[in-house]
């Protein structure tokens, strides 16, 4: 017999009140840079207390969707950063069980065509902060190993920003967050690991100065092969599953 009701919603009333903001957010009814109405405001719409209103406001607060101007007291609606939406797809590609071998795979298929698309599109401003991202790790031959990671994510990062393709920057930041834990005990372990990461990155940052897409793409193909040679030069086990990005800052 077909069933006529659909099981009675038991979310509380805060995540109620989160959804239906959320969907307007979505449904475009609230744009970015809007202001939402004010607590109060909100609880005589929804008919809820005030509490239930903050602790709604607060769940959309860390999922980037509302944000908060320094000295502000009124909330306006977001647009999550890349950072913001890597977290989550970081912890759910953990959860799916992936490998270091699949992270790999898939940074050989995004990367390369990433970085044709920054050659073509980088802004002057982009181009110089990547540049600086560059020098901080060739200047430094000894730099601590989680110093160097940082300016190797960073490099990956400002080069999604300046590929000017959202889908591309946010399918990506997830993947090279994912690397951080065993890009650290790679840099310790090889010694020549620092070294042919700022090549590479001085010979992309080339190819973007040129605007050569052709030259970005094959260099980036090359900077990732490398990583992998780096691994296994490491003993590091492709097959080993990612951790969890908590585990990896």
């Amino acid at each position: 017999m077909r069933e006529l009701f659909a099981p009675l919603r038991t979310e509380t009333a805060y995540q109620q009140v989160c959804e239906l903001i959320e969907e307007k957010i979505l449904g475009r009814a609230l744009h970015p840079g809007d202001a939402l109405p004010t607590e109060t405001e909100l609880a005589r719409q929804f008919a809820v207390n005030r509490s239930t209103v903050r602790e709604a406001l607060r769940a959309l607060e860390s999922r980037g969707l509302v944000t908060r101007a320094p000295g502000s007291k009124r909330l306006r609606v977001a647009r999550p950063a890349a950072a913001a939406v890597a977290d989550g797809v970081s912890r759910a590609l953990v959860l799916h069980q992936i490998t270091f071998l699949q992270v790999w795979e898939a940074m050989m298929l995004l990367e390369p065509e990433l970085a044709a698309l920054a050659a073509r599109r980088r802004s002057a401003t982009q181009l110089a902060a990547l540049e600086q991202t560059a020098l901080a790790l060739a200047d430094e031959p000894a730099l601590p190993a989680e110093e160097a990671v940082e300016h190797t994510v960073r490099f990956f990062s400002l080069l999604g920003e300046a590929c000017g393709n959202h889908a591309l920057e946010i399918a990506a930041e997830p993947l090279t967050r994912l690397l951080r834990p065993t890009l650290s005990r790679m840099i310790d372990e090889v010694p020549q690991a620092r070294q042919r990461i700022a090549g590479a990155q001085r010979r992309l940052l080339a190819a973007l100065g040129r605007r050569d897409a052709v030259q970005a793409r094959e260099w980036m193909i090359k900077h990732i092969r490398d990583f992998r040679r780096g691994y296994e030069l490491a003993g590091i086990a492709l097959d080993a599953r990612v951790e969890t990005a908590a585990a990896s800052r």
